[in-house]
């Protein structure tokens, strides 16, 4: 669903009349180029950078280009005299890991962890609960006349054929996380989760989790992922006849007794990552402060040594960051600086779990309170394979418009109509959205803590995303740099108007 708003003639005619009392800044906004962004993009996505894994060499690489070209363009450092505001994360190196059942002995091949909640595990069973698929949806629930509290659950990955859950995305009852949060729910003190290949990022043996993340009072229960080896040896059929009995109603939950043990041990070390940021000091209002976001992170490499060059996610938005630093560093040389600091921000963690911008919203260097917005860039290179409207090449999706100020849609309406007018799709904004897009990028850290955002994205969820052939061939330059031009005039236009953003609208519940 395509929703374009148009405010109050009054309102919308003095926004304009407003932004023409400023410079021009059409003339800075021609500097950012498909040439340019492809220049920049070529490095940050190249094989050098090795996918950009939180942490690695190949992301201090990125971090060390992204520096320069900060000092490059004139900006100053954007903590206390550094570029970098670096975090610790805690380093989890695999010292054992053995599943036992029965008389059948595993190891870190044929099983791995998804959650341990970084700690050791060592736990023993005297029979398991077998849930099938784990499904729990109208008018099916494979938990029904079996008991799980206390018990490990095995639980298999995916879902029968034919099977259509009530709702679609990451809410639906068939996706992992779901499932999980069932077993947990209904009592599980472990889970096992069957799956044909265990994805190869799962398998590595050395994890990383922020080091600043307290120890829940009440931990979740560990979750681990299981092959088919395991599932062919303790059942003596292949995995392919397992699931075939489950999709056709032949293997039904139940309790079986077996003795399981499963022992799993790390050894904890220390190491670093760090979000990137370059300053351009407003003049009258440079006490308050304008970011622009993006992750530079993507997810390295498999276990086969395959890259994820991670061009669209997030090398669009860091190269866009960058262009549009490069842009006002332009106009504030020719005199038509910013009247707000702008605070330009790439960060890394954002593919582990937001981690960068959930530790710059904790540990912030300027004041929240004092940030007008947040315009965070993620994924604006491609056009989504999924979207069959007409103006698919002259779009973008907007999410965080009608959350917490309603001068978001006036400024970014008003601006993209006046020079770039791009269909704005605010498709991803609906509460409703199976996908929780607002939840799944840096700005909610900024919206968790009051600061209006606006997120912009290209809706990219099928085709190469999260996938080695996610490379700089299949980027649409033209598109991101009239895309990055829009983001660049509502950037100018918040950061040159002579008030901060009102905080007018609370954070849905479900959105907090």
């Amino acid at each position: 669903m395509i929703k374009q708003s148009f405010f109050a003639a009054a309102l919308f005619t003095g926004l304009i009349a407003g932004a023409q009392k400023m410079a021009d800044p059409s003339a800075f906004a021609k500097g950012i180029t498909p040439e340019v962004l492809k220049k920049h993009l070529s490095v940050i996505a190249s094989a050098a950078m090795e996918g950009r894994n939180t942490p690695s060499p190949g992301l201090e690489r990125a971090a060390d280009y992204i520096t320069a070209q900060f000092k490059g363009q004139g900006l100053t450092a954007g903590n206390q005299g550094s570029y970098r505001q670096t975090y610790q994360l805690t380093k989890d190196s695999l010292a054992k890991l053995e599943l036992k059942i029965g008389d059948n002995s595993f190891n870190a091949d044929e099983v791995a962890p998804l959650f341990t909640n970084g700690e050791s595990v060592h736990l023993k069973f005297d029979n398991y609960a077998f849930t099938g698929y784990g499904i729990v949806d109208k008018g099916r629930d494979d938990y029904a006349g079996i008991d799980v509290k206390g018990k490990l659950v095995v639980v298999f990955a995916g879902a029968p054929k034919g099977f259509t859950p009530s709702q679609e995305g990451r809410m639906a009852s068939t996706a992992l996380m779901v499932k999980i949060g069932n077993a947990l729910k209904k009592g599980a003190a472990a889970v096992l989760v069957a799956v044909d290949a265990i994805p190869p990022r799962f398998k590595s043996k050395v994890s990383y989790r922020p080091s600043w993340v307290k120890k829940s009072a009440t931990a979740q229960p560990p979750v681990f992922f299981i092959g088919k080896n395991v599932v062919e040896k303790t059942s003596g059929y292949s995995f392919e006849d397992v699931t075939a009995a489950l999709d056709n109603g032949q293997a039904p939950p139940e309790v079986k007794n077996a003795v399981m043990t499963l022992d799993y041990e790390v050894q904890k070390n220390v190491a670093t990552a760090s979000n990137v940021l370059g300053v351009i000091e407003g003049t009258d209002k440079k006490n308050e402060y304008l970011f622009i976001t993006a992750h530079y992170d993507h997810l390295g490499k498999d276990a086969a040594g395959n890259i994820f060059y991670g061009a669209d996610d997030d090398g669009s938005g860091t190269v866009s960051v960058l262009t549009m630093a490069e842009a006002f560093a332009r106009a504030k040389k020719a005199g038509k600086g910013p009247r707000r600091t702008l605070v330009f921000m790439t960060v890394s963690g954002e593919e582990k779990g937001l981690w960068g911008s959930e530790y710059y919203s904790e540990n912030p260097i300027y004041p929240l309170d004092k940030t007008t917005a947040d315009l965070n860039i993620d994924m604006i290179g491609r056009v989504d394979t999924e979207r069959k409207s007409a103006d698919t090449l002259n779009y973008i999706y907007v999410i965080g418009h009608d959350k917490l100020s309603t001068d978001l849609p006036v400024i970014n309406e008003a601006m993209n109509n006046k020079y770039t007018k791009l269909t704005l799709d605010y498709k991803f904004d609906d509460p409703a959205d199976p996908e929780r897009i607002y939840y799944r990028s840096d700005h909610f850290n900024f919206a968790r803590k009051g600061v209006p955002i606006l997120f912009f994205y290209d809706g990219m969820l099928k085709a190469d995303y999260h996938k080695i052939t996610d490379t700089v061939d299949k980027i649409n330059f033209p598109l991101m740099a009239k895309r990055a031009q829009m983001i660049f005039y509502t950037a100018w236009e918040m950061a040159n108007r002579d008030d901060m953003l009102k905080r007018d609208l609370k954070l849905p519940e479900t959105a907090r």
